[in-house]
């Protein structure tokens, strides 16, 4: 099958293909005469299992150990369930971090009217973020 087909059936842009290609991720396509790339069923498996990986956070070059392990024959989930674990802890971080911006943000909303009513600050100013920019974060 054409890169187009192969693109359609996994649900990616065929310049994702060629990507995919260029980085080593998928081996490099036979060639017909006319110089078309030429993919097989191993080709749309094998796309279709970096997207799967992409889909639970994996970055390409996790992705690329994981395949080199499977080319190896060698099963993967030990250092899969690793790498998931590491993004869990990072997934965690973020939703930490997110919750402290949502309280500043909440913060600054109520103070907003105060801030915006200061004498001290000019009209083309914006208090809110000039508060930020004087504070460090959305409290004072």
């Amino acid at each position: 099958m054409r890169i187009g087909e192969l693109a359609r059936r996994v649900g990616v842009n065929p310049k994702t293909v060629r990507y995919y290609e260029n980085i080593g991720l998928l081996a490099s396509a036979e060639r017909t005469s006319a110089g078309y790339r030429v993919y097989g069923e191993g080709d749309v498996d094998r796309v279709g299992f970096i997207k799967a990986a992409q889909r639970l956070g994996m970055r390409l070059d996790e992705i690329a150990e994981v395949l080199a392990l499977r080319d190896a024959d060698t099963r993967p989930c030990g250092y899969v369930r690793r790498v998931l674990r590491e993004h869990v802890v990072s997934i965690d971080d973020r939703i930490a971090e997110l919750r402290r911006l949502r309280t500043q943000l909440v913060d600054l909303d109520a103070r907003a009217e105060e801030l915006a009513a200061d004498p001290d600050v000019g009209s083309a100013s914006c208090p809110l973020i000039d508060n930020v920019r004087s504070h460090g974060d959305a409290r004072t």
